[in-house]
């Protein structure tokens, strides 16, 4: 019997053919929401498993996380008997993703057309670099590529005098959301009777419109009434303030925000500027106004500040690392990480699902698997005999 407390996608199985991050990530959160999730690996496994440093081989920190509640079986489907696996695995499957190359998987012979032969209705999932219309669409991506080439790295030129990556694989994370929003609307549309379908989820393209949200500003009239760009968020200003003894987010940000900074700090003059009255006139200076803030925020401390701005409901937050966000009491507060033991690597730190359903609360039901931990099982499961599954699971030597 399916139990409806594994979440809203019980009952929904993922045969998922993806590596590294894009693809996981997106996976994970299906799994997350209680899909099957069936991570089909090379005999190698997937790459970011010998990740370091690492408490254990194939288990990296990034893997964790990233690789939970999926299961997991190691196939080298360069081999007919693997193929001819992955096709009854298919058949028993509502969903199919991966993040290979056109070229790539039609030679594997799991392009959409093979796929639907086998099952119909399938949402299957292109997770690629670039469209496949484009003339991009054979080359390789990786997050700093989709970086450099969507605009992203650019958006620093103004304020650093260079381009600049993001220090995260953000493009790739980025994509993660957007596949899993477009399978969770392509499952809706199956179940309204509109059948199964191909999706394509292409890195380059999803990052430049993520990209233009804001920045698309002038340049989105036809003809453009200036460059892209929002002007606010490229000037060197715009940045994390250093207190007295640390740093802050000072954000004033309606009028009355502004009147209260200006009489907290002493600034009669600006009280006064006609510039700085609305939000339209300030949109002109916001340069000018947050050198006042870098200047008034060293004057203080990050305490002194935090007290100040949430007394006349100033959006403020100080700035903490990465090692001291579990210690901070919100996050405390909504049990955003959970202690786990995993089978093989021991003790690790649970990122739980920051989305909450009343019915059906986030719940680790697998922890990432070991490389192939579950091929007997999952082949057994869809009716293979034990010489079957002996020669889909072995390599080539």
């Amino acid at each position: 019997m399916t139990n409806l407390a594994d979440g809203p996608l019980t009952g929904i199985r993922v045969v998922d053919l993806t590596t590294v991050i894009m693809g996981p990530y997106a996976t994970q959160m299906l799994g997350d929401l209680g899909a099957d999730v069936i991570k089909v690996e090379p005999l190698e496994g997937d790459s970011i498993r010998a990740y370091k440093p690492s408490r254990s081989p194939g288990i990296s920190g990034s893997f964790l996380n990233t690789n939970r509640n999926k299961r997991s079986i190691a196939m080298d489907l360069h081999r007919e008997p693997a193929r001819k696996a992955l096709r009854k695995l298919i058949a028993s499957a509502d969903v199919f993703v991966h993040n290979l190359r056109p070229s790539v998987i039609g030679r594997m012979g799991f392009d959409y057309e093979a796929v639907r032969t086998i099952r119909p209705d399938i949402i299957y999932c292109t997770a690629t670099g670039f469209g496949s219309t484009g003339p991009y669409a054979e080359k390789p991506a990786y997050d700093d590529m989709i970086q450099a080439a969507s605009g992203l790295a650019a958006m620093s030129m103004p304020v650093h005098g260079e381009p600049a990556y993001a220090p995260s694989v953000i493009c790739d994370k980025l994509s993660g959301q957007v596949i899993l929003s477009a399978v969770l609307a392509a499952l809706v549309h199956r179940e309204r009777g509109g059948g199964g379908q191909a999706i394509e989820v292409p890195m380059f393209e999803t990052a430049i419109a993520f990209n233009l949200v804001e920045h698309f500003a002038l340049a989105a009239y036809d003809p453009p009434l200036g460059p892209p760009g929002y002007a606010r968020l490229q000037i060197p200003q715009r940045r994390p303030y250093r207190t007295r003894d640390g740093y802050i987010c000072i954000l004033p940000y309606s009028d009355r925000n502004w009147r209260k900074f200006f009489e907290f700090t002493g600034n009669l003059a600006a009280l006064e500027d006609p510039r700085f009255a609305t939000l339209a006139e300030r949109a002109r200076v916001f340069d000018e106004l947050y050198t006042l803030v870098s200047e008034e925020a060293a004057r203080r401390t990050t305490a002194e500040w935090m007290t100040f701005c949430e007394s006349v409901d100033i959006p403020c937050m100080p700035v903490i690392s990465l090692a001291e966000i579990q210690d901070d009491p919100h996050v405390r507060a909504v049990g955003m990480f959970e202690h786990a033991e995993h089978p093989v690597s021991g003790g690790y730190h649970v990122v739980r699902n920051p989305v909450t359903f009343g019915a059906t609360p986030f719940r680790l039901r697998y922890h990432a698997p070991v490389l192939g931990e579950h091929g007997r099982e999952l082949l057994n499961e869809i009716g293979l005999a034990d010489e079957e599954i002996d020669d889909a699971l072995k390599g080539r030597g």
